[in-house]
């Protein structure tokens, strides 16, 4: 059965199988004491922070290893504000960045700070031109992903590390998505990243502070890890990180052009195999293993649902889903489509039959889903002489409103309007993205007077 989400976890690679059973044995011991077992489990402690210390690009003194890649993330963020708080309190970012960043922005404006959100283009990428505009005086740290990991966008980090570096500004890179694939370019200040994304054990983040940024890490802490990541080191698992990370190296380029490839394919493919679908993220400067596209009228849940009854294994950044009923932060700034949200991040080893059944089973579904749904499969009626429309959709969610927008728009003249009237925090993104895909004009919202929100839309072919 394919397992088509990589960039939440990626299966264990074989090297990190083989180093982790190995350092059980060899492992276990302290690694900060001084008799035999101690200095074997220091020796292999050593050996794993230079080996990916290499695969950074950083000294192994400026690397360590913690719990998580959110770890890593809160540690950095807050360590590298801590240091410089005589600076300014402000903290920039991209709109687009991991939650773990956002949810550190939130706990860092709670106690007093700034946080500045940088907006991204309709690809999901930062203006490197704005970004720098952010770093106003007072800015004591600035975050940009490495690549985006909902929708692949590799964002331009050297040249925001370099209007950081004019402003005095240290910049933090979230590198979990894209350090499998190659190091980050760019002056960097610090670095994030965690293993489980590139076939690691779950359960090691790594974290590099280059020499000379000014960082004071925060909470309790000891002699372990040079005080940034507290508490005995799990050293089986780092050791096999490691190797992983090394091996996932080792194999990038080739696997990179090969999983590119089998992107491509679906990139091209799935538009011209079920009609209605924005496929969203740079085309091009993308990350080779990952495509996300969007399905007008489709309730993302049972997409998702439907997919894994298929055997295929897929994520979603859609608000369709009964564990959040708001969209994806990185959807929504970048204006595109929600609904019917599908994210396709191939392993390393992906077979091209693989990728060819998820095309022929694919349009299937999404019209059993849509069926299911009533969606619109003909022609709009013939339009009636009324000029404008109401449609309430109050209490229904995504993609219902944007269903019930498709079936009337046809009813009112060229130039008429339709008002869909929506309590669902889908709609505001939803609606205007239908209009931009179908070709008609998004007027725009205002307050309902019944509750929820107005939404107009002008037909205009």
């Amino acid at each position: 059965m394919p397992y088509f989400d990589a960039a939440s976890a990626a299966p264990l690679h074989p090297v990190a199988r083989q180093a982790l059973l190995a350092s059980l044995d060899e492992g276990w011991a302290d690694p900060a004491r001084l008799y035999r077992e101690g200095r074997r489990a220091r020796l292999l402690l050593d050996a794993a922070r230079e080996a990916a210390a290499e695969a950074v690009g950083c000294r192994p003194d400026e690397l360590v290893f913690t719990p998580s890649g959110t770890r890593a993330v809160h540690a950095g963020i807050s360590g590298a504000l801590a240091g410089r708080r005589r600076v300014g309190d402000r903290l920039v970012v991209s709109a687009v960045e991991h939650s773990s960043v956002l949810h550190a922005g939130e706990t860092h404006a709670a106690a007093g700070g700034t946080v500045t959100e940088v907006p991204v283009d309709r690809s999901g990428a930062v203006d490197a031109e704005a970004f720098a505009a952010a770093l106003t005086p007072g800015t004591a740290l600035a975050c940009l992903q490495s690549a985006n990991h909902e929708v692949g966008t590799v964002q331009p980090v050297a040249e925001a590390a370099e209007a950081c570096r004019a402003a005095g500004v240290p910049l933090l890179v979230d590198a979990a998505q894209s350090l499998a694939w190659g190091p980050v370019d760019g002056g960097w200040s610090l670095l994030a990243a965690s293993a489980h994304k590139w076939g690691g054990p779950a359960g090691v983040g790594l974290l590099a502070v280059r020499k000379g940024v000014r960082f004071a890490p925060q909470g309790p802490s000891d002699e372990r890890e040079s005080g940034r990541a507290p508490g005995f080191e799990n050293l089986p698992a780092i050791v096999a990180a490691a190797a992983s990370l090394r091996a996932v190296r080792a194999e990038a380029d080739a696997e990179g052009a090969r999983l590119r490839a089998l992107v491509d394919r679906i990139r091209t493919r799935v538009p011209q195999l079920v009609p209605d679908v924005e496929v969203v993220g740079d085309a091009v400067r993308r990350l080779p293993h990952l495509v996300t596209f969007s399905c007008l009228y489709v309730d993302g849940e049972t997409l998702l649902h439907e997919l894994d009854r298929e055997g295929f294994s897929v994520s979603s950044g859609s608000s369709c889903t009964s564990s959040t009923l708001t969209p994806s932060h990185v959807l929504r700034a970048m204006g595109v489509l929600s609904e019917g949200n599908v994210r396709v991040s191939l392993p390393a080893g992906t077979s091209e039959e693989d990728v060819d059944r998820f095309l022929a089973v694919l349009p299937g579904v999404v019209a059993d889903v849509r069926e299911r749904l009533g969606a619109p499969v003909s022609a709009p009626p013939a339009p009636s002489p009324s000029g404008s429309l109401v449609v309430d959709s109050l209490g229904k969610r995504c993609p219902i409103p944007v269903i019930e927008l498709a079936k009337v728009i046809g009813d009112v003249p060229v130039g008429g309007t339709v008002t869909v009237l929506s309590d669902d925090a889908a709609a505001r993104l939803d609606i205007p993205a239908w209009c931009e895909m179908r070709g008609q004009e998004y007027v725009g919202e205002s307050p309902g007077a019944g509750g929820g929100t107005a939404y107009v839309v002008r037909r205009v072919s």
